[in-house]
């Protein structure tokens, strides 16, 4: 028999699991992306965090004729590396230099050829459509402009650069619809011009960006706050999209969005991708561009109108940025390979890999993306649907919904292979609204909240 104390403990247990937040709508699970996380070896990591330590300096003004030392050393070993990688997968990527002269800039004053390292494994259906991984090339010590010390490096950006050549040899086993590229940008610490080459040489190539992923120091997990944590990475994203025009705005303001943009949804994903493949990961999305006041290689994609976002530890040391090798009243200073933590780099990695891979299996991301429902007691969304070989793995759609106080999406509906659907009696001015495409194997794509707030461009 329950007594009435039971009785009361049980109800307050219940209340309790109701109350304790919401929970995320999640993704079909696929043991590929399982096997891919397992795959990421943080043994090879460390090895080529080494040998981009071993070139001594990779300023972006440093030697580039040495065959040991400097940035152009730096750039024809890594792109050997995505040379070895393509010829083990019997030639699946394209590998290519994309660069262009700079001068006159603060920290570029003469002419400096900046040149990045892309290699690119082309979608079997979709292969305009791209996600991309970055990870920066170039160092720097304390005087922006000295290019001759000792700059290592390990963390900024060695593991990132590192954690981009892994996620090559790992996804260049598996054959995906859309296209992954994997870059090595320079010119970050000199004002982001590697970035801004890219972003404009794949506008002129008229490549279809999704989104970004641009990793910048993803294996440290001992802050200068004195919290030591290899669980926990942080992914920023701009709120509003930074080519949003006047007009845009002004729908933005009457219809909502600020929380919205095809970056901040992009990092959701990740989030999503993060709990269900990545054990022992928690993603601490931050709502803004990049830490306070500085900046990172997906602002120039953002500036291009191309959704990026930042993948980074959660608790920086900035006596290991920046710095020249020293040490200071007993206090060490400098970038060096003892402060990269190889488990938490791999993990790092690895949560790249589900985001290119969940991507690169999803169908094509829905464009087009309306919604209405002002004074009515249901809410109606409309999209367009692909049309030709780029939609063979599309199944359906999922509309998703959350409150408007919620960071994650909650609620999802699977609705099929249409172009429109209602949800009855959800009324549209509590709770935000996206589209998300469904592939036939259960990928899915960001969800894409309506309008040009939300919009990750079309087809």
């Amino acid at each position: 028999m329950i007594r009435p104390l039971q009785t009361a403990c049980i109800t307050l247990l219940a209340g309790l699991a109701l109350s304790a937040g919401p929970t995320m709508a999640m993704i079909q699970d696929d043991s590929r992306l399982h096997d891919q996380v397992e795959a990421v070896s943080p043994d090879r990591l460390e090895q080529d965090v080494k040998t981009l330590v071993s070139f001594g300096t990779r300023h972006t003004l440093s030697d580039t004729k040495s065959q040991t030392q400097g940035i152009g050393a730096a750039r024809r070993w890594i792109k050997a590396e995505f040379e070895a990688i393509s010829k083990e997968c019997g030639g699946c990527l394209e590998v290519i230099y994309v660069g262009d002269f700079v001068e006159g800039e603060p920290r570029i004053p003469n002419r400096t050829e900046v040149v990045n390292v892309v290699a690119i494994q082309r979608g079997s259906l979709d292969p305009n459509r791209i996600i991309m991984m970055t990870g920066d090339i170039d160092s720097r010590v304390s005087d922006p402009l000295d290019f001759t010390s000792a700059s290592p490096g390990a963390n900024d950006n060695a593991s990132g650069l590192a954690g981009t050549l892994e996620a090559a040899r790992v996804l260049t086993k598996y054959k995906f619809p859309g296209t992954i590229v994997y870059a090595g940008l320079s010119g970050e610490e000199q004002g982001l011009f590697g970035g801004k080459i890219l972003a404009e040489y794949a506008k002129k190539e008229g490549w279809n960006i999704k989104g970004v992923v641009n990793n910048d120091m993803i294996g440290n997990i001992a802050g200068i706050d004195g919290v030591i944590n290899n669980s926990v990475a942080r992914v920023f994203s701009e709120g509003t999209r930074f080519v949003e025009t006047p007009q845009e705005a002004r729908i933005r303001r009457f219809s909502g969005g600020e929380v919205d943009s095809p970056s901040r949804n992009l990092a959701r994903y990740i989030d999503r991708l993060a709990d269900q493949y990545i054990p022992n990961l928690d993603v601490m999305m931050i709502y803004r561009l990049d830490r306070f006041g500085r900046g990172g290689h997906h602002r120039p994609f953002n500036e291009a109108g191309f959704p990026g976002v930042r993948i980074m530890e959660a608790h920086e040391h900035y006596d290991r940025q920046h710095q020249d090798i020293r040490t200071e009243d007993g206090r060490p200073y400098g970038d060096i390979i003892e402060g990269v933590d190889f488990a938490f780099n791999a993990k790092l990695t690895a949560l790249n890999i589900v985001t290119l891979a969940s991507a690169a299996y999803a169908p094509p991301f829905p464009a087009n993306v309306t919604i209405e429902g002002a004074v009515r007691p249901s809410t109606t969304l409309k999209w367009e649907r692909p049309k030709g070989k780029a939609a063979k793995n599309l199944k359906g759609y999922k509309i998703y919904w959350r409150l408007t106080d919620e960071n994650q999406w909650r609620y999802s509906r699977y609705v099929g292979d249409v172009t429109e659907f209602t949800l009855k009696n959800i009324v549209i001015d509590n709770y935000y609204f996206g589209v998300a495409s469904v592939a036939e194997d259960g990928h899915e794509s960001p969800v894409v909240f309506p309008g040009p707030m939300g919009s990750f461009g079309g087809y």
